[in-house]
């Protein structure tokens, strides 16, 4: 039994410095390998607690990665301010062989870039190919790992719309935005956000008395959607005006959310990442596609399998006895 664990905290996670195009091309393969059988995940399990407060546990393991991972994540809303849950994560390894423990990994900093490169694979095969603009709903921390992720994937775009209940936040955004030569536009305005922008980003988080506030059939003929958010943000009755619907697994999720979290029973997804990874369709012009999804463990285990091999290579970590 090994006496060491590899812990790599946030700070580690950043200085390894996995780049965009590594994330998207990691978790690409990741659910190539699904559909050919050669890693397994379970779908999320919750424990809900109270009103925004869960915990959940995701489990991944591959044979070709030699690893196995069970990432754990708690949202708990800040003490005065129940609307506005802080999520926490943290990623165990274990060898795949041995079953021993090798690693733990901070789950905050992998599960933004995770996230954003899930969105920035599916755009891969469902966005426009050369889109110009780019809407952002919601301008935490998720929204600066969207901007990174899609600039890096659509060299074309030019423009960024802002729309975030923080004008703070927004402003943030804006100046990641410029920094990676892009116009920023903030906006109070949905409405012309979803008119203006061929790829849109919704990361509305759950909260009591949220309204669906978002018009698909406000979107440009050709569009993409990455609901982060699974849907919430979308007003249900509008959601037939998309021509796909697109999930990252079957296995997990059916249909999109509503603004409080249930299942929208009139629309069903139609196809997931699994199957668009390992059989890309032929593009269709013209097409409104919507991607929602909760996130999965084989995407995680892509990205803390580069985020180890990276970390060894140069030498960066901390060891722990165990």
């Amino acid at each position: 039994m090994s006496a060491e664990l590899l812990y790599l905290s946030s700070a580690h996670v950043k200085e390894v410095k996995i780049s965009p195009r590594e994330a998207r091309e990691a978790i690409l393969a990741s659910f190539r390998e699904n559909a050919a059988g050669r890693n397994i995940c379970l779908p999320k399990s919750t424990i809900t607690i109270g009103p925004s407060s869960w915990f959940s546990s995701m489990s991944s393991a591959s044979e070709t990665k030699s690893l196995a991972i069970m990432k754990w994540v708690a949202a708990i809303p800040v003490e005065g301010n129940p609307e506005r849950p802080t999520v926490n994560a943290l990623i165990c390894v274990s060898d795949y062989k041995t079953g021993v423990p090798i690693a733990i990994v901070d789950g905050n900093s992998l599960t933004l870039m995770r996230t954003a490169a899930t969105s920035a694979a599916a755009a891969f095969f469902l966005a426009p190919q050369a889109p110009t603009t780019i809407g952002l709903i919601g301008c935490g921390l998720q929204a600066l790992s969207h901007i990174d992720a899609f600039v890096d994937l659509f060299p074309s775009l030019r423009r960024i719309h802002l729309l975030s209940r923080s004008i703070l936040s927004a402003q943030r955004a804006a100046t990641a935005a410029s920094e990676k030569q892009l116009d920023p536009v903030i906006t109070e305005d949905p409405d012309a956000l979803l008119s203006e922008s061929e790829i849109v980003i919704t990361m509305v988080p759950s909260s009591p008395g949220l309204k669906s506030f978002l018009d698909a059939r406000l979107l440009p003929v050709s569009s993409f959607v990455s609901a982060v958010d699974g849907g919430r943000s979308w007003r249900p009755e509008t959601l037939t005006a998309f021509d796909i619907f697109v999930t990252d697994a079957l296995e997990q999720s059916s249909s999109p959310v509503d603004a409080s979290d249930r299942y929208v029973k009139s629309i069903r997804f139609q196809d997931d990442l699994v199957h668009l990874a390992y059989r890309p369709p032929p593009r269709v012009a013209s097409t409104k596609a919507f991607f929602g999804f909760r996130g999965v463990a084989i995407a995680d285990l892509a990205l803390a399998d580069l985020a180890l091999r990276k970390a060894r290579a140069f030498g960066i970590g901390r060891i722990l006895p165990r």
